[in-house]
């Protein structure tokens, strides 16, 4: 399984420890937040708006350079908006490594 990095936030930042700090800030603080509101949907059987919680999830998917964890939230995304729950598992366990790193760093 793939693990999140900071790869991609240093890629973006051009070496701007100031730029880089910012915008892991912003992931800490909404992550947590953009977390919570997909379970919450997610158990209360919106699956519309629990798919627009993982459209944003995604991005922080992205900048934490899970590739792989980016195409399985696209994809999870797409099969909710048709009420299909097949990659809910493996979105979960994305989310986990991610709670789990945020943790550490």
């Amino acid at each position: 399984m793939e693990r999140p990095n900071l790869t991609e936030i240093r890629k973006l930042s051009g070496g701007d420890p100031v730029f880089e700090e910012k915008i892991f800030s912003v992931i800490k603080k909404e992550f947590p937040v953009e977390k919570e509101n997909y379970f919450v949907n997610l158990a209360s059987g919106n699956n519309t708006k629990a798919a627009e919680d993982v459209h944003k999830l995604k991005h922080k998917i992205g900048f934490l350079g899970l590739e792989q964890g980016y195409v399985v939230a696209t994809d999870y995304e797409n099969n909710l908006k048709e009420n299909n729950h097949e990659l809910k598992d493996k979105f979960e366990n994305i989310l986990t490594a991610i709670t789990e790193y945020l943790q550490t760093i």
